[in-house]
């Protein structure tokens, strides 16, 4: 494609959107899908057949870490755009915890200014909270900045916030999304300094969800589902990894109208602790990978829709850092290009339908956190969109890992479906297995007063 004012027409695909499934068109004028509907013709637009292939709209990721700047050793925002794209996501919503961190309006800039010169898909930043900064976060523009970050668990340098008074500051000031990160600093300290007299520095990596407890995770979650309803807070708890926290939300509302929600990541969904024997420290993750019996409750708790999105927290680090020892291995790992085929994998496995991957991924990130004119194909809507082959069978390998860290712990995991080409914003930036450097995404806007 030549420019983004070219028309496209996608023909015969198998469409799946907001609970439907049909065989139709697309067309596509520049950044917007024109028209909808079944033996559309446009002259001279750039005919793209997808006969036997599902058209969804991109995926909205909620949670990932790109590490710029600052620790760009482990990704940037350019190569894991690129990955997020190769993978069916079209828009990510990235967190504050890189270096510096993103605690000021100067900061967060920053990024917004670094992912406009370089990110392949559409982009939005996290507002970091601290114990020192609520003057700053309460600057951040509802129209332009996806929402705030509280650490109520370990993270990186001054971010980690846990004292209840500042978070009763922060929950009842902020008047807009908060997202947080819910474990217990003091349960997992008390934990650690347990494991380390039995063990030394030798831990084994099985005992990270020991150590990372159900009970941490438990603890801060029901503490801040407690803050955000005394305070009518709009609360967004990441990554559940427990079946406890699983019955801290309602199911009883349409997700729009709800004020507390919920997201469980695609390894929290694959993996479980009879995983760590084989991949080791390329499952450790905060919070833990746990039981077969959490990850059973937060499937049942993702289609019942107690838990409202599916995303990644895609946290890359080199495979140097990640084959230390307990201590010395850091926890997160890459995963937007397997994302969107993990859960296909599901729906081939019977877990789930197409219509369920597509409203997790696309459609309910897009409702959470109000974006405007993304994650649905609606005509007026931006052209963000993702073609899968259902029948094209693959194995990750080092050779098809776009990360930059050049692992993944799907590598040696064969999936059924393939992303065949991606869109974003009208233009074909993935294909065939091969980035198109046709532009960059552009910065994601949300329709709030």
């Amino acid at each position: 494609m030549e420019s983004s004012a070219k028309k496209l027409l996608i023909k015969n695909a198998s469409i799946i959107n907001e609970g439907k499934r049909f065989v139709g068109d697309v067309l596509i004028n520049g950044a917007f899908i024109e028209k909808i509907g079944t033996d559309l013709s446009a002259p001279n637009a750039h005919i793209i057949e997808a006969e036997g292939k599902l058209l969804v709209p991109g995926a909205i990721d909620d949670q990932v870490h790109f590490r710029e700047p600052g620790l760009t050793h482990k990704g940037n925002i350019a190569t894991e755009s690129r990955a997020a794209v190769a993978g069916g996501i079209t828009s990510f919503m990235e967190m504050p915890n890189t270096n510096p961190q993103a605690l000021t309006q100067d900061l967060l800039q920053d990024k917004y200014d670094i992912a406009q010169r370089s990110s392949l898909a559409n982009y939005s930043f996290f507002m970091g909270a601290s114990n020192e900064n609520i003057e700053e976060v309460l600057k951040t523009n509802h129209q332009d900045v996806c929402g705030v970050k509280v650490f109520m668990g370990s993270s990186t340098g001054n971010m980690l916030v846990d004292n209840e008074q500042t978070l009763t500051n922060i929950f009842s000031k902020c008047d807009m999304l908060i997202a947080t990160h819910c474990e217990d600093e003091a349960t997992i300290r008390k934990n650690t300094e347990e494991f380390k007299a039995k063990y030394g520095e030798d831990i084994p990596i099985n005992c990270h969800p020991l150590i990372r407890s159900r009970e941490a995770c438990y603890t801060s979650s029901s503490m801040a589902v407690k803050l955000a309803k005394k305070h009518d807070t709009r609360l967004h708890i990441l990554h559940i990894s427990t079946a406890e926290e699983c019955e801290l939300f309602d199911n009883s509302l349409p997700l729009s109208e709800k004020r507390i929600t919920a997201e469980a990541c695609v390894h929290h969904l694959w993996f479980d602790d009879s995983y760590y024997d084989s991949k080791g420290t390329f499952i450790k993750w905060n919070p833990a990978v746990k039981a077969a019996s959490d990850k059973e409750a937060i499937w049942n708790a993702l289609l019942s829709g107690k838990i409202d999105i599916v995303a990644t927290d895609h946290a890359p680090h080199t495979l140097e850092e990640k084959q230390n020892g307990y201590f010395q291995a850091p926890s997160g790992g890459p995963l937007v290009q397997h994302a969107m085929v993990s859960m296909l994998e599901s729906v081939s496995n019977g877990r789930l339908s197409y219509e369920q991957m597509v409203e997790k991924m696309c459609h309910n990130p897009a409702i959470c956190f109000q974006v405007e004119k993304r994650g649905f194909i609606r005509e007026g809507y931006y052209a963000d969109l993702v073609l899968i082959d259902p029948q094209d069978n693959w194995t990750v390998s080092k050779e098809n890992i776009l990360y930059k860290c050049k692992w993944s712990p799907f590598e040696g995991t064969s999936f059924s479906h393939k992303i065949w080409k991606t869109l974003v914003n009208g233009q074909a930036v993935y294909e065939n297995g091969k980035i198109q450097e046709l532009g960059n995404g552009m910065r994601l806007r949300f329709d709030r007063p």
